[in-house]
């Protein structure tokens, strides 16, 4: 299933947290070696997990970390204007109507649909929260993943060649990619709605959790 968690509200998720963060080293620094801080217990953590950003984590049956995403808005710091600026042309992307999302992890257990359940998780967020757009840096190989979840992103601005090619996408809700990536996920949106209440409070009770395809 799908939560929400503010990092200010891990510790009471702490092995999900512990394991989200430990794929995140093997994701990051392991198999992509990135250039990543990766503390004494084998956590991959930054600057920006401390502002307390919003995580969207897929929890594994076992209570496991599957798949994650970080989200933050821009009117504060992010990785787009403090990182990646000769991308934005020094033009810094500022709105409260625009968040970036960082950190797309998928655990090396995740099952095929956890990648679409995060970006359904993503357009989630959009339609509850009122956000018009996210930003975010990705690579050539992100781009074939996002055209498979029917989800893709306006290229603003790329640079580099081959391997080390990024590009910064803003992404933009609308209700037909919504029910585009719930179908392809395998998620009713029902149960989606509910998963996102949940994290927050809003559902009275349960309701059975069927997943379609």
């Amino acid at each position: 299933m799908l939560r929400y968690i503010y990092a200010q509200d891990l510790n009471a998720h702490a092995d999900l947290a512990h394991s989200m963060f430990v794929d995140r080293a093997d994701q990051f620094k392991t198999r992509l070696g990135w250039e990543v801080c990766v503390d004494q217990f084998g956590e991959e953590r930054d600057q920006y997990d401390a502002l307390n950003p919003l995580y969207v984590i897929w929890e594994m049956p076992d209570g496991s970390h599957g798949g994650s995403m970080r989200f933050l808005p821009t009117t504060g710091p992010v990785m787009v204007n403090d990182v990646f600026g000769h991308l934005t042309n020094d033009n810094p992307i500022q709105s409260p109507l625009i968040w970036e999302c960082t950190r797309f992890c998928l655990s090396r257990e995740a099952t095929g649909n956890v990648a679409g359940a995060l970006t359904l998780a993503g357009l989630e967020i959009m339609r509850n929260l009122g956000i018009a757009h996210f930003a975010g840096v990705f690579d050539r190989r992100m781009v074939r993943i996002y055209r498979s979840l029917g989800f893709s992103p306006e290229v603003i601005n790329s640079a580099g060649s081959g391997r080390d090619r990024v590009s910064l996408g803003l992404w933009e809700y609308d209700s037909d990619s919504y029910h585009r990536v719930a179908q392809r996920a395998g998620i009713t949106p029902e149960i989606s709605r509910l998963w996102f209440d949940l994290s927050f409070g809003g559902a009275k009770a349960a309701a059975p959790m069927r997943m379609t395809g």
